[in-house]
């Protein structure tokens, strides 16, 4: 029986601790060596209640679709308005990877600038992409290339509290990228995912109504 201690305790652990994501260690695939950080995949269970932090844009509609609940809104990185100079005009987003903020241009020298988390070492990318495709409450088919990685993972999840992809994604051109929401919003600020930009859902949802198909999208490494 004492052999069976360990298999029983972990099993309540997983049930105990709804939160705790699923960690795999993938292979950088510029260097072909096993990668330091480890992927987090996070899935909430539809019968956990969370109320979301009152935030300046509270009238979004950020409850799960399904269940009526609501999505964990919290981040240490608020939205605010800031001075922008750069070359890039009104309705442009801007990237910053290295930063770990996104910039919606306003003009007028103004920006919105959100707290976004990035890809993490040997997923990090660069370049121009238009946003293609907009949804809310997207569903959620991993990529050929990321079930290759992870072939736990599964085929298709619908779109709800439980989907990784939150509350609104974004598509980035033809490519395997979002701007995206997040059930995981202590990554905010960190360098985590496979190379898609995560906000928070209240964050992705205000851009969400500023950033049309067609907007153009710049990530800076």
């Amino acid at each position: 029986m004492r052999r069976f201690a360990p298999a029983l305790i972990g099993l309540a652990c997983a049930a105990a601790a709804w939160a705790t994501p699923a960690i795999a260690y993938e292979i950088d695939p510029l260097t072909r060596q096993p990668l330091d950080t480890a992927l987090m995949v996070r899935v909430r269970p539809q019968t956990q209640q969370t109320v979301a932090v009152p935030t300046a844009s509270a009238s979004l509609n950020t409850a799960d679709p399904m269940s009526g609940s609501a999505v964990p809104q919290m981040s240490a990185i608020p939205r605010e308005q800031v001075a922008y100079a750069g070359p890039y005009g009104a309705g442009t987003i801007v990237v910053s990877t290295a930063e770990r903020r996104l910039y919606y241009v306003l003009g007028g020298g103004q920006a919105l600038r959100y707290g976004v988390g990035v890809g993490r070492p040997g997923f990090t990318w660069g370049g121009v992409q238009t946003i293609t495709m907009k949804r809310e409450w997207p569903d959620w088919r991993p990529p050929a290339q990321m079930l290759k990685r992870r072939p736990d993972l599964p085929r298709y999840m619908k779109g709800g509290i439980e989907n990784p992809l939150g509350a609104r994604a974004m598509y980035l051109g033809g490519t395997i990228y979002r701007i995206h929401g997040s059930n995981e919003p202590e990554s905010i600020g960190t360098a985590v995912s496979s190379g898609c930009i995560r906000m928070t859902n209240d964050d992705v949802s205000d851009l969400y109504t500023r950033a049309n198909v067609g907007t153009k999208v710049i990530v800076q490494r």
